[in-house]
């Protein structure tokens, strides 16, 4: 089966009562980020995606031409603190060697942006939520197995929000045991504890209005399509994906973290009728060069 396929053969999977704000959920786009020195960044690529458990998170501080070992990208399984109202995120393997980005989050909401607060005061990103209707479509990798038949444990997912898709896979198990020799990317290649190929064996994708890649830490994957499988599911629940990895075949079996066939994204958030009134009065003056920003 296709991903499309996949999307109309699966059993609905439902959300239920997620423990985080609902306008979490979804794919979003990084807009700025503004740190407590007064310095903002609007440039660099950010995406994060949403589902019910974990998180994709992809960042390309030097836009597509990011260098090997400056790419960012993870999955985390997500916390959500409710006394303290703080998300934080358990990342086993990433991209990086190290936990680039080791706060927790607080929230604010305002239409369809979500502002994310570090509690020292380091920084707040805005973010943007791309999806509006559709999937929402959350796989958890759990293990890969390779031509010979052995399985290898690894981290990854692969998410659907609306017309958007993340894919994201760690390395095999062996590289990144010897990555954790050096405590940088590029002292690892220096040191030749890991070829460029290794290193950039481990995947994080993201293909927005559509299945072709858009934003990758494997820029050779630009426009290939973000999961063509074939996928099969299985007997048990759990989806199986033929993939290739490192230029070598192997399947992935993931777990259902959630599906939902329709799912309504919040785009927009409540205020008062008073608040209404007046956006509606003045709105020659307020709205007349206002849009969605995605």
């Amino acid at each position: 089966m296709t991903l499309d396929q996949l999307l109309q053969a699966l059993p609905p999977r439902p959300l239920g009562t997620p423990s985080f704000p609902r306008n979490l959920l979804g794919a979003f786009r990084r807009k700025s980020i503004t740190f407590c020195n007064g310095l903002t960044d609007e440039t660099t690529p950010v995406f994060w995606f949403q589902s019910r458990s974990f998180t994709l998170d992809l960042r390309l501080p030097g836009l597509d031409q990011t260098a090997l070992t400056e790419r960012q990208g993870w999955v985390g399984d997500t916390v959500w603190d409710a006394a303290a109202q703080e998300m934080t995120w358990s990342v086993a393997r990433g991209y990086q060697l190290h936990d680039q980005w080791p706060e927790p989050a607080r929230f604010a909401f305002i239409g369809n942006s979500v502002l994310e607060f570090a509690p020292s005061g380091a920084y707040v990103e805005d973010w943007r939520q791309q999806a509006v209707r559709g999937p929402l479509l959350g796989l958890r990798l759990m293990a890969m197995e390779d031509a010979t038949g052995t399985r290898h444990a690894m981290e990854g997912g692969l998410i659907v929000a609306g017309e958007h898709v993340a894919f994201a896979h760690s390395r095999l198990p062996a590289v990144d045991a010897a990555l954790a020799q050096a405590p940088r990317l590029d002292e690892a290649l220096a040191a030749g504890i890991a070829s460029a190929a290794e290193i950039e064996s481990g995947e994080v994708s993201v293909a927005l209005d559509g299945e072709a890649i858009t934003h990758t830490t494997q820029p050779a994957r630009l426009g290939e399509p973000i999961a063509p499988g074939p996928f099969t599911l299985m007997g048990d629940g759990t989806v199986r994906q033929d993939h290739v990895i490192a230029g070598a075949r192997c399947v992935l079996f993931h777990a259902i973290d959630v599906y939902e066939p329709d799912h309504a994204f919040v785009t927009q958030t409540p205020a008062t009728a008073a608040a209404m009134d007046w956006l509606d009065a003045e709105r020659s003056h307020l709205l007349r060069n206002a849009c969605r920003s995605i």
